[in-house]
């Protein structure tokens, strides 16, 4: 039997049941395929940075050429950046004829909003033109998000995933760009693409043709049925609102959990407050997966817990599903409080160096010291800014 063949722009469908069985298990679409090696490149006609129309035709000049599928937002793509870089670099700095295209091939849409906890932007188009200009990206970065044709043809798994393709665009090497998820380049013990390229240039046999790929997979246009089933529970999640007194916000703010904490004073009956709540909550949801939690402590009088609690259940400010074990371990219940002692005490007991206004929002370190603080109205991107700054974009290694 035939193989099926790739269509310009477009991919064949399978119709052996293990052919389809195969896909299902590995995350592909029904439509999409896996390139064996020997294979030819797929071609594509996607979108630049550079504002230009990118076909494989483009490169037709290099002797090698590597597609590699990155993204914003995923960690361990982002951690790989640096030593992409440094291979296209290296080989620009030797002359020799090798060319390198990243495809970002996630849809915006299919992100869950605590999926990009360790980034600053989405995998939209404009905000790969944000990133890519943060990180000096010395290639060319297209976006494949909007059909993900190329990804399907290609097969991408996840990002980062690359495909090193010799002078005949015949498949020579897929996989992982190195086995490490990590940014720090000492923590590479294989370098399984840059292996691969310097044996061809070399004219020697690539040294492992496939290696396993890591990190976040494709995010495919299907997934945005789970990232409105995420919005959905969000939106009918119970909040516990409790009393606290000076005492319970100082052991609070005191830390000494993994956990970065934001603990945000308000109240119903102030404007900036409610208008303010909306970034809060969003912030909350960004870093869900994260050693990271959203506390809040109401102004509110005790009466009105019931009037608390629906303000805050509006805004979608349950705890996320992560963190509650340590909040259980805590002795805690809830991370909603309405305040119960005085406006002095309250400050001496967050911090001091407030002068009182409301709203009042603190940023506190795993060892209780404050690394951010803002009186008055939030702005949002600079609050996660200063979040994402203190956390980091990459996984650390333990």
């Amino acid at each position: 039997m035939k193989l099926l063949t790739l269509l310009f722009l477009g991919v064949g469908l399978a119709t052996s049941p293990a052919f389809s069985a195969a896909k299902k298990s590995n995350g592909l679409p029904e439509d999409a395929q896996e390139l064996a090696i020997g294979s030819p490149a797929p071609d594509f006609k996607l979108p630049g940075i550079d504002g230009k129309t990118h076909t494989l035709a483009d490169y037709k000049d290099a002797k090698l050429l590597m597609v590699a599928f990155i993204s914003n937002h995923c960690p361990d793509s982002q951690a790989s950046e640096e030593r992409i870089k440094k291979l296209v670099a290296d080989l620009k700095e030797k002359g020799a004829s090798f060319a390198l295209v990243a495809i970002n091939p996630n849809n915006p849409a299919s992100l869950r909003p605590d999926e990009l906890g360790y980034s600053k932007y989405n995998d939209s188009f404009d905000e790969m033109k944000l990133h890519a200009k943060e990180q000096n990206f010395n290639f060319p970065y297209l976006y494949d998000g909007e059909a993900q044709t190329a990804a399907k043809a290609y097969g991408c798994l996840a990002t980062p995933h690359v495909f090193l393709f010799d002078a005949d665009r015949k498949l020579r090497y897929k996989g992982a760009f190195d086995d490490s998820r990590f940014a720090d380049p000492a923590t590479v013990k294989s370098h399984d693409a840059r292996n691969a390229v310097e044996a061809l240039l070399a004219g020697k046999p690539v040294p492992a043709e496939t290696s396993k790929v890591h990190g976040c997979s494709t995010k495919w246009l299907g997934k945005k049925a789970n990232v409105a089933e995420d919005d959905k529970k969000w939106a009918h999640a119970p909040v516990d609102v409790e009393n606290i007194d000076a005492a319970g916000v100082a052991a609070i703010r005191k830390n000494g959990t993994k956990k970065v904490r934001l603990i945000n004073v308000w109240a119903t009956w102030c404007i900036s407050c409610v208008e303010e709540f909306p970034e809060l909550a969003k912030t909350a949801r960004k870093f869900g997966l994260r050693d990271f939690e959203f506390i809040t402590l109401s102004l509110d009088q005790p009466e009105s817990k019931a009037k608390v609690k629906e303000f805050l259940e509006s805004q979608g400010a349950a705890i996320p599903d992560k963190i509650k074990p340590s909040v259980k371990a805590e002795g805690r219940t809830t991370n909603s409080y309405i305040y119960t002692g005085s406006h002095e005490d309250l400050i001496k007991a967050l911090d001091p160096e407030w002068q009182g206004p409301t709203p009042h929002t603190v940023l506190v370190a795993p060892n209780g010291d404050i690394i951010w603080r803002h009186n008055g109205e939030v702005d949002g991107e600079e609050m996660r800014d200063a979040i994402l700054k203190f956390m980091g974009r990459y996984y650390k290694p333990e």
